[in-house]
């Protein structure tokens, strides 16, 4: 396992980043009356994962700031995946389309809950050498 420096070298960041960026491709499909409804805060909420993330890494130093910015990102992925359900009953999007991103964001949260689950192990900072 090689050393992590950025928040952008987490598997969980990078996930989360690929899944905003297809649910923003999906988006522009969207019918044109849902533009300031569905549209918008879809587009947010997935872009939320990612930015809680980056935001989670910054403050490791207190481990439970940490945990409540990973919190919020976990949040965030359920309000896309309830959007995403709504896309779908809606007929806006294929079943497979929603199978797929969904199944994204459930391993997405996965990841979160066990960073949240091991926090210690992530906001342990080694002290510096002399």
């Amino acid at each position: 396992m090689s050393t992590i420096k950025f928040h952008q070298d987490l598997k969980v960041y990078q996930k989360s980043f690929d899944a905003a960026m297809e649910i923003y491709e999906l988006s522009k499909t969207l019918p044109q009356d849902e533009r300031y409804s569905l549209t918008d805060h879809i587009r947010r909420s997935s872009r939320s994962v990612s930015a809680n993330i980056s935001e989670a890494w910054g403050k490791r130093k207190y481990e439970k700031s940490f945990v409540a910015k990973l919190t919020d990102s976990e949040g965030e992925a359920r309000e896309s995946q309830t959007r995403l359900q709504f896309s779908l009953a809606c007929k806006y999007i294929s079943e497979e389309q929603f199978n797929n991103l969904n199944n994204q964001y459930n391993q997405i949260i996965g990841m979160l809950v066990n960073m949240m689950n091991q926090s210690k192990n992530w906001c342990t900072f080694s002290p510096k050498e002399k």
